[in-house]
């Protein structure tokens, strides 16, 4: 029998309480523009350079192998976004993850990927 003649009005019930469990819209907005941020390869580079240990701009830019106004620039679009913090040591910026849920949907986006 075709799916598409069966009677949904049960299921239909059942979509309805399941949408009163959505977030709100707004908050589904903010959950999309986060992965939008997490689109990008450079700022992935990063928070996975993060992850590891606490970094100023010269020691990324090392790392990743790009120059220190390029990783500026991604590092401010992901303390913009709250996913990395600063911290001021003298003349030096040093960068870290923002909390302990920025590296566990980094770490669990990995393990997804390599199964």
């Amino acid at each position: 029998m075709d799916e598409s003649n069966i009677d949904c009005t049960i299921k239909h019930d059942n979509n309805i309480k399941i949408t009163k469990l959505f977030p709100k819209d707004e908050t589904i907005g903010d959950l999309a523009n986060f992965f939008k941020i997490l689109g990008d390869s450079t700022r992935i580079k990063i928070l996975f350079a993060l992850s590891n240990s606490e970094l100023c701009v010269h020691e990324i830019s090392d790392l990743l192998g790009m120059s220190q106004s390029s990783i500026s620039h991604q590092l401010r679009v992901l303390r913009d976004n709250k996913l990395v913090k600063s911290k001021r040591l003298g003349k030096m910026i040093s960068y870290s993850l923002a909390d302990q849920h920025v590296e566990s949907v980094i770490q669990q986006s990995l393990e997804h990927f390599l199964e």
